[in-house]
């Protein structure tokens, strides 16, 4: 099966606590793009309250994995987060470049690794 995903690596002294500012705007974002953006308010507050105990204690949060065409994830070995998809890579591209405004502007430390058409099992 064929992946395409775009990666978020936090550098320097940038760290998940750094995401705090920018994650609740960044997940709305991101679920609006997928469709996947719960009907009650109620259900969105715990997904974002669920991330946000992680991030603000410098942990790894969950991302969002549920069933979708696009993916946030949180891998366990690095400090980074990514968009993978099993479709199309152009998918990615538009929510990508919004997730890169976004810590730009929250003067975070990232660079950005796109790792298009890995082949799964």
């Amino acid at each position: 099966m064929k992946v395409s995903s775009v990666h978020f690596v936090l550098k320097g002294k940038s760290d998940y606590k750094d995401l705090a500012p920018v994650f609740p705007d960044i997940l709305k974002m991101f679920l609006e793009a997928i469709d996947q953006m719960p009907e009650e308010e109620e259900l969105l507050q715990m997904l974002i309250e669920l991330n946000m105990i992680d991030i603000e204690q410098n942990r790894k949060p969950e991302g969002y994995n549920r069933k979708g065409k696009i993916r946030l994830v949180f891998p366990m070995d690095s400090k980074e987060f990514y968009l993978k998809t099993f479709g199309k890579a152009t998918e990615l591209k538009p929510i990508a470049d919004k997730i890169s405004d976004m810590l730009t502007a929250a003067n975070i430390k990232f660079e950005i690794k796109e790792n298009d058409r890995v082949e799964y099992d």
